[in-house]
């Protein structure tokens, strides 16, 4: 996380990639009461995720607090009590007792913790600050295994590095007094970390890295890539996502966490606040869950903070309870969203839906339908549940093509629950679905590309059926 004043500096990129939720958001239809969760912990669990917040220390007195985060989290990271000022403040002298008092308070309480960060060119203790080379080198690394030794055991996961690329369009690192120990400072750190604890999770945490397109997104891509191609321990990357109306949710955010799964990697969104209110605000958070639902490598979410006045962006009103602790319209629009479900976490110890057969039902043949133009749609059936299924749709350009768009028709009572990759639109039934790309639809001949959904089947596992149109 970043200091208070560096908030505005998200507000400066551009606001033409939109919004992923006026992208992405489908029909929203309400679970059973009985396969619901009522809490946000116990919504995520269904399919194998965690919901996490940011605990401050000094408000583990406040009754309100505490009451909230232990009914709705069982995720919690240390807001600032782990960082590198207040585990260290001076040299060789560790200060255990605010970190130690969060960390027992979420185990005692039945939670996991994510560590929070070990080495950041930000919060460094003054004695650090001043210190380049190789002195720094040895700091740094004496800091990281010293920490993650002592709290070997009872992390879940560690943000090893944060923050260590720049802004704009260079994909440059950042050039702090780390950096300047040499370009392979980010891989010690995580050797040094898991030499230190072997079974935490090692992750990399970042903001401003949403948008696939940008610049600082593909260089962080490629560090991850190149780590894992050379055995670097890396498990996990880490998405900020501090939005707000000048940096709103990228319509292409699932792609970004896709991606990066891709790689081999669990994506986390590890501190996730909206800036706005109301109806507009729900949006862009269902959009973000969606998103996290339909990856499943993104194994869990964390709101930083509890309460809209315990946030560092208090005056934005960002979080999901508004100060006296209510829940807000953002936080029904997550709950009934992890309630949807989404793909399982592809973790043998956490809890998945059980696949259902589809009976007598007979199995339908693949859809191939040339549609009009010089384009095709094909379904392919995903995950099936007991409630619902994921299909998948790859439109592919027999000719070039600048555009495309593609129905998808369900039967009635079937109804389509979330969407990822692609900005739908729906007609009055509710059962016809446009789809349309994001983004640029143009696509060289024989070039595809592909957008999925989830059907709540209500009884019928009739697949739709599909059209497509080229321009």
């Amino acid at each position: 996380m970043t200091t208070p004043r560096q908030r505005y500096r998200r507000g400066r990129l551009a606001a033409a990639f939109g919004g992923l939720a006026a992208a992405t958001l489908a029909v929203t239809l309400a679970v059973p009461a009985a396969a619901a969760g009522s809490t946000l912990q116990a919504a995520a669990a269904e399919s194998g995720r965690y919901f996490g917040t940011a605990i401050a220390a000094s408000r583990l007195n406040d009754g309100t607090y505490t009451t909230i985060a232990n009914r709705e989290f069982n995720m919690i990271t240390a807001e600032n009590e782990m960082k590198m000022d207040a585990m260290q403040p001076s040299r060789g002298q560790f200060n255990w007792s605010s970190g130690d008092r969060i960390v027992n308070w979420a185990r005692q309480n039945g939670k996991q913790v994510r560590g929070h960060a070990l080495a950041w060119h930000s919060q460094q203790p003054g004695w650090m600050q001043n210190m380049e080379g190789s002195a720094l080198r040895t700091a740094m690394l004496d800091h990281v295994t010293q920490v993650a030794s002592y709290y070997r055991g009872k992390i879940y996961a560690w943000d090893v590095v944060n923050e260590a690329f720049d802004d704009g369009s260079s994909g440059a690192r950042r050039n702090s007094n780390l950096q300047r120990t040499g370009n392979d400072w980010i891989e010690a750190a995580f050797r040094a970390a898991r030499a230190a604890d072997p079974g935490a999770k090692l992750c990399y945490n970042d903001y401003n890295t949403d948008n696939w397109q940008h610049a600082k997104t593909q260089a962080v891509y490629n560090m991850v890539k190149d780590f894992k191609a050379r055995g670097v321990p890396i498990d996990c990357v880490g998405f900020q996502a501090h939005f707000n109306s000048g940096n709103p949710v990228p319509s292409n955010y699932h792609t970004t966490l896709q991606n990066f799964a891709d790689l081999g990697v669990d994506v986390q969104i590890t501190e996730l606040d909206i800036e706005g209110s109301g109806s507009s605000q729900a949006q862009q958070y269902q959009g973000v869950v969606q998103a996290c639902l339909a990856v499943a490598r993104c194994t869990g979410i964390t709101v930083w903070g509890v309460r809209d006045t315990d946030s560092w962006r208090a005056n934005g009103t960002p979080l999901l309870f508004d100060g006296s602790g209510n829940k807000k319209a953002a936080y029904t629009s997550v709950l009934n969203q992890l309630n949807q479900g989404g793909t399982p976490v592809p973790n043998p110890g956490n809890p998945t839906p059980t696949p259902t057969q589809p009976g007598t039902t007979p199995t339908p043949t693949p859809t191939q339908n040339p549609g009009t133009g010089s384009c095709t749609a094909t379904y392919s059936e995903g995950q099936k549940w007991n409630d619902r299924f994921n299909g998948t749709v790859t439109i592919r350009a027999n000719g070039a093509i600048s555009g495309w768009s593609s129905t998808v028709t369900v039967r009635q009572p079937q109804r389509i629950i979330a969407t990822w990759n692609g900005s739908p639109t729906w007609d009055a039934s509710g059962n016809v679905m446009t789809m349309r790309p994001s983004g640029s639809g143009a696509l060289a001949a024989g070039q595809t590309v592909s957008f999925g959904f989830t059907v709540q089947h209500n009884g019928d596992w009739t697949w739709p059926t599909l059209t497509c149109s080229a321009s």
